[in-house]
């Protein structure tokens, strides 16, 4: 899943933050675990954060923590959390200049415009806490 490196480390540390949803966890140690930079980690974490997904405590004892529970965040909620979206924001002052242009581009982003909307609809039927039981079913500890 490393096609899009902000959801996959948003998912996964949000699945492991589900076996334990009280403990805070630095953005120290889930760099570490993910293998990617504090920083990063911090500006995908506060997206999540500003989406009431996370919680951000500051001072010595600070870090990350589950805003609500496991079972009640779906993938949707971290997709959208984080922005993403298989079609860009068209930009009407750049309107294609050639007809069959005009056409295939309203036509074409019509219908990423309807998988983004199953996408997200098949996203919010799974959450967080199921995911993390496919884990453990599978008998998988990374």
């Amino acid at each position: 899943m490393k096609r899009n490196s902000r959801l996959s480390l948003a998912l996964h540390t949000l699945s492991h933050m589900a076996i334990e949803p009280a403990r805070i966890r630095t953005s120290t140690e889930i760099a570490d675990h993910a293998g990617t930079n504090p920083v990063v980690v911090r500006r995908v974490l506060g997206k999540l954060r500003d989406a009431g997904l996370l919680i951000s405590e500051k001072g010595h004892a600070g870090g990350w923590r589950l805003a609500r529970a496991p079972q009640e965040i779906t993938l949707a909620d971290v997709y959208v959390a984080l922005d993403e979206r298989l079609v860009a924001a068209s930009n009407q002052e750049e309107a294609p200049s050639c007809s069959v242009e005009h056409i295939l581009q309203r036509k074409v982003t019509a219908v990423l415009e309807d998988v983004e909307r199953s996408l997200i609809a098949r996203l919010a039927a799974t959450t967080i806490a199921e995911v993390q039981e496919t884990k453990d079913i599978a008998h998988h500890t990374h």
